[in-house]
């Protein structure tokens, strides 16, 4: 083959990589990198994929079962917990529907709480929110899409429910964090985030988190 034609062909695939790249935009990679998953790694299984068989001897249950009392671990059982909030979506948060914003914070701002608030929102808030909540000192930043402020008046104002519905839904920019962050949890999270806004004076926290 001429050097002409060797040039030619690697022009093109130059130009076929350039196109097949192109589907992958450097916001849905880098959303991935930040929280784990996108629309093109989903947990369903695709076409022709053998499905995962329970092990022998288990015993399935359903994993929205939640827990009966705070600091209780999850052992399957659907009764116990009475204050389960009503089904929502991503709209109603954003909308702050009467459903989510009359939700009732049923987790006492105890010093455990908040130390169990301060190690989730560092581990999951932080990288985006920054260590104090405000939006510009976390690490993970992009250009033109500043992450949300959680210490602002606006915020401030937000309902417990609504704070929780924002964790456990997702809001804007932001993905549902209902499968990573548990029930009671959320509110943990909650408190801590108003002691960040200087809305509620804190009992002493034994420090720590991660």
């Amino acid at each position: 083959m001429s050097r002409r034609g060797t040039t030619l062909l690697a022009r093109l695939a130059l130009a076929s990589l350039i196109l097949v790249s192109a589907g992958c935009t450097p916001l849905d990679d880098l959303l991935a990198g930040v929280f784990g998953r996108s629309m093109r790694d989903q947990a369903s299984f695709d076409p022709y994929e053998d499905p995962l068989n329970a092990p022998d001897g288990s015993v399935p249950f359903a994993s929205a079962n939640l827990p009966a009392r705070v600091g209780d671990v999850n052992v399957g059982q659907a009764e116990g917990l009475q204050d389960v909030p009503p089904p929502y979506t991503t709209m109603d948060v954003l909308n702050e529907a009467e459903v989510v914003v009359s939700l009732e914070n049923p987790v006492e701002a105890t010093s455990e709480s908040l130390d169990r608030g301060q190690e989730l929102f560092l581990r999951f808030c932080a990288p985006c929110h920054g260590p104090a909540g405000d939006g510009v000192s976390g690490y993970m930043l992009l250009a033109g899409y500043p992450p949300y402020s959680m210490i602002t008046e606006r915020v401030s104002g937000f309902t417990d429910g609504h704070l929780y519905g924002m964790i456990r839904m997702g809001r804007g920019n932001m993905p549902a964090y209902g499968h990573r962050i548990s029930h009671f949890d959320r509110w943990h999270v909650v408190n801590y985030v108003r002691v960040l806004q200087g809305v509620a004076s804190p009992p002493a926290m034994e420090g720590g988190g991660e």
